[in-house]
């Protein structure tokens, strides 16, 4: 029988003659296998463009290992940022900070610039205002940055319920002196950074799970309407940030595992 990572490397070649054509071996060779021999694991990526983590984990679990561990520093430091910037607003401290970042040619890479950009054309006095317009408003803000808000219409309905049981069940305590209920944007967002980062020492998969059930429904819809939003400017590119990134973990976590 043979294994996932022989299996996965006929499958993107399209069959065993293929494989052997490519690697420049006998067809019944390969029909021998049942793993991708030690000593063809290079060959056979190449050929394939399946990793060697994926062809043979026994040996290269480290190096996929290495690779799922930058990705979710990334993902982590992402929703932390994200966090801190639908919180309160930025003071001059993390103003400073964020004037620093630095893009790439991806498009996640120029909402990274455009945010830095935005950073240098304001001021902490100027987010005090705009993030008082925005979230908190005279009577209610421009934007309620809430799931039961965007799911139901109202605020204090069953999605905040639900995210306070999921919560408790993973064992996160809410914490002292923060007056937002759980399904602010800004505490899922938080949520998200430490079971990304084992902070909460959560169960592997709690962070897709919270995602689905909580984020997915409604958050990507909220940072598109901060993009649209009257009141906004330095706030557009957070939300163009957040909207790229939510994209990114939604069609993240529906490849197969």
């Amino acid at each position: 029988m043979r294994d996932p990572g022989l299996s996965e490397a006929l499958r993107a070649v399209g069959g065993v003659s293929e494989l052997a054509r490519k690697i420049g071996i006998s067809q019944p060779s390969i029909s021998n296998w049942t793993r991708v021999p030690a000593d063809r694991v290079r060959a056979v990526e190449a050929a394939t463009g399946v990793s060697r983590a994926i062809l043979r984990p026994d040996l290269y679990q480290s190096d996929r290992k290495a690779e799922t561990d930058e990705v979710d520093v990334a993902r982590a430091r992402e929703y932390a940022l994200l966090a801190a910037l639908l919180v309160r607003a930025p003071d001059a401290a993390l103003l400073d900070r964020l004037m620093k970042l630095r893009g790439d040619p991806s498009p996640l890479g120029v909402a990274h610039a455009a945010l830095a950009e935005a950073a240098q054309r304001t001021t902490a006095d100027r987010l005090q205002r705009e993030y008082f317009d925005l979230f908190i408003g005279v009577g209610r803000g421009e934007l309620l940055p809430y799931g039961s808000y965007y799911l139901t219409g109202f605020l204090h309905e069953r999605p905040l319920q639900r995210i306070r049981q999921d919560l408790v069940d993973l064992g996160i305590e809410r914490s002292d002196g923060n007056i937002e209920p759980e399904d602010h944007a800004a505490i899922l967002c938080e949520v998200m950074a430490g079971l990304i980062d084992d902070r909460f020492g959560a169960p592997e998969g709690s962070d897709q799970r919270i995602f689905e059930r909580h984020l997915k429904p409604w958050i990507g819809r909220f940072f598109a309407d901060l993009e649209r939003a009257e009141m906004a400017e330095f706030y557009v590119p957070v939300g163009t940030l957040g909207r790229l990134f939510i994209d990114i973990e939604t069609e993240a976590f529906a490849l197969p595992t």
